[in-house]
């Protein structure tokens, strides 16, 4: 019976905090200016998100030594304190915040009260420091001093875009990681600062998964590490909906220098769903052997893993298929001079095929009254920008959120009375050796890309709307006579019409 009172005199205890800490945390969070807080990539996390990152860490017995870099008001460390009191046997906890903004640290001295009062009521020896310094400038400094001294990393890194030639670009390539963004810098550097077998747990953007841009990233992450578990939502609003963020996110837990083993992929409706639905996948489910690029697939259900498999049986890549796929040449707002419309012109011109000429799976040229020049001259400035007009398949690099596909293909016939044509840089396109396709080719290679399999499998390794190329030459493909018959059977690009016809193979 004393067990009882004691134990619900802990969670009563735990959910008092709890809702203190998320109080200190909403109050502070007002107080930053939104559009600093959108420049810095700064978005605090709400307390159903901090205990769900806390909860995935797997021991918490004994001394704990918790790294929380871009901490905020702390609720991260606080979830994760919490949850080593009530559920494990902890001796000594030691936490290390670091934090650039003067009106959170005063937040983050609020929350390190109250832990220090918590771990204090249960005999815990609570220890904390607050470093008011840039994690990423000084890294070398840090790495330094503390060497491999964490058992824990709790993160949630700010998300912004770094530039090659910055400050903070330049102090990790001392540290030989190249990463382009903020959020990939703070977890490289965390899990430096990890002993073996420490646990790194991080709520970040999906976006590493897949692209060219996190492909250093991405081996940094696995080689050596046990990735372990992942946690995704249902919904992209479900994280951080209190502050907008519509990027669709991502919780993963490594442990440092452990063997790889199989990943638990969890999928849940909210921070609070007590029953996720759970898909353990072997390592080769998540990172297939044979992808160069190190692309994390999420496969949630048995059936995506059907799906993935279906694709994985297809015997081409582009290259078998001695096809190449690349980006649209015409930049349009450094050749502004050459923009023009078709007959407004006294000069020879061509065609200028742009995003907004995709309608309904075809290339439809021009679209009356759209305020976007419809045409480019030809000239000298111009030449090395066009290619000679043929069958082609193009691909949108950005398709809208609203839109039903990530990829989003359209077939390209030629336009008559034209020899060359200028795709614009928001496309790619698919060609052979410069050229155009045949045209059943050209066809069946539509039909695929828009098929409902094809996208299907692209959402498990692609968590934005951000279509590169390299996701599509990873992409495996049917043989050149399948995508043939494919094309020359096809009766039009409806996609019931596309997916009936898929079915077949």
């Amino acid at each position: 019976m004393t067990n009882v009172i004691e134990k619900n005199q802990l969670n009563e205890d735990s959910r008092r905090i709890s809702e203190e800490i998320d109080s200190i945390r909403r109050n502070y969070n007002t107080k930053l200016d939104e559009k600093t807080r959108g420049e810095k990539g700064q978005f605090m996390t709400p307390s159903g998100i901090a205990h769900l990152l806390a909860s995935m860490f797997d021991n918490l017995d004994g001394e704990q030594r918790i790294l929380d870099a871009g901490a905020g008001v702390g609720s991260l460390t606080a979830a994760l304190v919490e949850r080593a009191i009530n559920e494990f046997s902890p001796q000594t906890i030691d936490t290390e915040f670091w934090e650039i903004e003067p009106i959170l640290v005063k937040g983050l001295k609020e929350t390190i009260h109250l832990l220090n009062n918590k771990c204090l009521k249960n005999n815990i020896d609570y220890s904390s420091k607050i470093h008011i310094e840039n994690f990423i400038l000084n890294s070398g400094d840090i790495i330094k001093k503390a060497g491999e001294a964490f058992d824990k990393a709790i993160l949630n890194p700010p998300y912004l875009k770094i530039s090659a030639k910055s400050e903070e670009r330049s102090a990790l390539k001392k540290l030989g990681i190249e990463t382009g963004n903020l959020y990939s810098c703070f977890i490289c550097i965390a899990l430096m600062l990890l002993k073996k077998g420490g646990e790194l747990v991080a709520i970040t953007p999906r976006s590493f998964c897949n692209g060219p841009y996190f492909r250093e990233f991405r081996n940094f992450l696995i080689n050596g590490n046990n990735l372990k578990k992942i946690s995704i939502f249902e919904s992209r609003k479900t994280a951080f909906k209190e502050d907008k963020v519509l990027q669709e996110n991502i919780i993963f837990h490594i442990v440092k220098g452990e063997k790889q083993g199989d990943v638990k992929i969890s999928t849940l409706s909210s921070s609070k769903d007590i029953e996720p639905h759970i898909r353990i996948c072997t390592f080769e489910e998540v990172i297939p052997a044979g992808n160069p690029e190190k692309f994390i697939h999420i496969i949630t259900n048995d059936f995506q893993a059907k799906i993935a498999h279906k694709i994985s049986q297809m015997p081409c890549s582009l290259e078998d298929l001695n096809l190449e796929i690349s980006t649209g040449r015409v930049v349009d707002f450094r050749t502004r001079e050459n923009l023009t419309n078709i007959n407004e012109s006294l000069e020879l011109t061509t065609p200028l095929i742009y995003p907004h000429n995709f309608v309904d799976n075809v290339i439809c040229w021009p679209i009356p009254h759209n305020k976007k020049s419809n045409a480019l001259k030809v000239n000298q400035d111009t030449k090395s920008l066009l290619v000679p007009n043929g069958y082609y398949v193009l691909i949108k690099r950005l398709t809208a959120k609203e839109e039903q596909k990530r990829i989003v293909a359209a077939y390209y016939a030629p336009i008559s009375g034209f020899d060359m044509i200028g795709f614009e840089n928001k496309t790619n396109y698919i060609h052979f050796r410069n050229n155009g396709l045949d045209e059943n080719l050209a066809k069946g290679l539509t039909a695929y890309l828009n098929s409902s399999l094809v996208d299907a499998y692209f959402r498990q390794f692609n968590g934005h709307t951000q279509v590169n190329s390299s996701d599509l030459r990873i992409l495996r493909y049917p043989s050149i006579d399948t995508l043939k018959n494919l094309g020359k059977n096809i009766e039009s690009f409806s996609q019931v019409e596309i997916d009936k016809s898929i079915g077949v193979f």
